[in-house]
């Protein structure tokens, strides 16, 4: 089978690798659709970091956001068949401690916890071994490309939502309008906040946000602070989704008193100057929230079809693994919506 590998340096190599045979608790999937991440432009792509552990890329097949068909299970396989449509939770933890019993996998400090695209073979190939405890079915609504963006962005900004509480009482800021923070102003609506105000330095994104819907109104960085001429007193809720510290300085000042702000986009730092005026004044709360729970995520693929929402409205560019070095470039450029391979 074909592997797309990420040697750093903005390179980009494919391989033939041996096909992958499932063992114990494994299933075998021919992937449908994976989605490139921010993350593995920010930690892969670019450069391999070599620090948090979490980000640790091993040289294995890139891709952290799969969907595919079962096409071979495993002796011990006893919840999916051949035939089956998931998409992956896309780290594997150990399974026995207690964020993997609470279903976030994404906090396991085991040494066996391995994510997928870095770590462990991940989604830009042919087929991708995975555990079958790992796997999400698909409703029938629900298409390869909606389940690999649940894989992880929508899943991503879909738990800050819900950490923050959203509903349809608050109004909600999204800065960075990325392809998490077009899937946080989508999940917003459907969760009944009105009015969604998106901040994005690319007119792309802007445009891209308003024609989905994604959110009511578009805003340059430098003009962050006419969204109060919408918001009035400021937002309930704002999600941070662009990691930039003057993206989380423009998410705080656009919160009302006693609003909740929810970091999501990874990296950079966070400057206040002034903390009493602005964070301690104002009572305001800041939550971190990192990725989802596989309780959360196979929630999220049972209201896809309720909402009526395919997140692959967001995906604006496919490319098949042969062209993974062109989807690669593209995404980098961080003015494309969501970019896919398509094997």
């Amino acid at each position: 089978m074909r592997g797309v590998y990420l040697p750093g340096h903005s390179d980009v190599d494919i391989k033939d690798v041996p096909d992958p045979v499932p063992g114990p608790g494994q299933v075998l999937l021919a992937m449908k659709a994976s989605t490139i991440c921010g993350s593995d432009i920010r930690a892969i792509y670019r450069e391999h970091l070599q620090g948090d552990p979490a980000e640790m890329y091993q040289d294995v097949v890139a891709g952290h956001e799969p969907a595919g068909e079962v096409v071979a299970v495993g002796p011990d396989a006893v919840r999916l068949k051949v035939g089956d449509r998931v998409c992956v939770y896309h780290i594997s933890g150990c399974g026995q401690c207690d964020d993997c019993v609470r279903g976030y996998q994404i906090s396991c400090s085991s040494p066996r916890r391995a994510a997928y695209g870095w770590q462990r073979d991940g989604g830009h190939a042919d087929l991708i071994l995975t555990e079958e405890r790992d796997c999400v079915v698909l409703p029938d609504f629900v298409t390869f490309l909606d389940g690999a963006c649940v894989a992880c962005g929508f899943g991503t900004a879909y738990e800050g939502l819900l950490r923050a509480n959203v509903s349809g009482r608050d109004s909600l800021a999204v800065v960075g309008l990325g392809p998490v923070g077009l899937a946080a102003g989508l999940l917003g609506g459907k969760l009944g906040a009105v009015p969604r105000i998106g901040v994005d330095p690319s007119p792309e994104r802007r445009a891209l946000a308003l024609e989905l819907g994604a959110v009511d109104a578009a805003y340059a960085p430098d003009r962050a602070a006419d969204a109060l001429d919408v918001l009035g007193a400021g937002a309930h809720v704002a999600i941070d989704c662009s990691g930039s510290a003057p993206g989380r300085a423009t998410a705080i000042s656009l919160l009302r008193a006693r609003g909740r702000m929810v970091l999501v986009g990874e990296g950079n730092g966070l400057t206040v100057d002034e903390v009493s005026p602005t964070l301690i004044h104002p009572s305001i709360t800041i939550i971190g929230s990192w990725v989802t729970s596989l309780e959360h995520m196979r929630e999220l693929v049972e209201r896809l079809p309720v909402w009526d929402l395919h997140p692959e409205v967001i995906v604006t560019d496919t490319f098949g693994i042969d062209e993974a070095d062109a989807a690669y470039k593209l995404a980098a450029e961080g003015r494309a919506g969501k970019v896919a391979l398509v094997p």
